[in-house]
């Protein structure tokens, strides 16, 4: 029989009110608390604090706080990232974010959802869907990506945009709900 975490990981239904999955939540709130109150970005002691948040997290991460997730330990970063100021990321599944990707100010990454039947959703159980970032993307300011998306490789979605359904290599997207507007050639 799965534990609340290992249903929590592998999408089944959860109760996030489980007695581990909350000690994980919490050990990751004060961890994150941590972080956004320290002054210098980049300094050692946030760099330590962020290696035990995000344990699988490559070299040359940028992370401008304040940042938020509900475990980290579910994020798994590439190298040569950038997050700007007042990223959210709920990370109850996986979220894999490639090498040289930068998100803007106020992007918000979802892998968490609810029933959609009204009494399914009574009984507080939730569920998650895993979101894959390429590498090479930039997401624009205040950019929403909902539970289970793939972004392709080297894509942009711009700023504002409610990103919905998977968005191809490649391309530009906008819009809400994120529309593909056009191909790059990045030759």
């Amino acid at each position: 029989m799965k534990s609340e975490k290992e249903k929590m990981i592998s999408g089944d239904l959860y109760n996030p009110a489980d007695t581990e999955v909350s000690k994980d939540r919490n050990k990751a709130h004060l961890l994150f608390h941590q972080y956004n109150q320290l002054p210098n970005v980049n300094s050692e002691e946030q760099q330590e604090i962020l290696a035990e948040l995000i344990p699988t997290m490559g070299n040359n991460c940028c992370i401008e706080p304040p940042f938020f997730c509900d475990y980290g330990y579910n994020i798994i970063l590439g190298s040569d990232i950038f997050i700007n100021y007042n990223c959210t990321i709920l990370d109850c599944a996986q979220v894999h974010i490639g090498s040289r990707t930068m998100l803007g100010p106020g992007v918000q990454i979802y892998t968490v959802t609810h029933p959609v039947n009204a009494r399914e959703r009574a009984s507080l159980l939730e569920f998650a869907k895993p979101i894959e970032i390429g590498e090479d993307v930039w997401l624009g300011g205040s950019v929403v990506v909902l539970p289970g998306v793939k972004i392709g490789n080297r894509a942009v979605v711009g700023a504002g945009s409610v990103v919905t359904k998977d968005i191809p290599d490649d391309v530009i997207a906008a819009g809400n709900p994120c529309r593909i507007i056009r191909r790059i050639d990045n030759d």
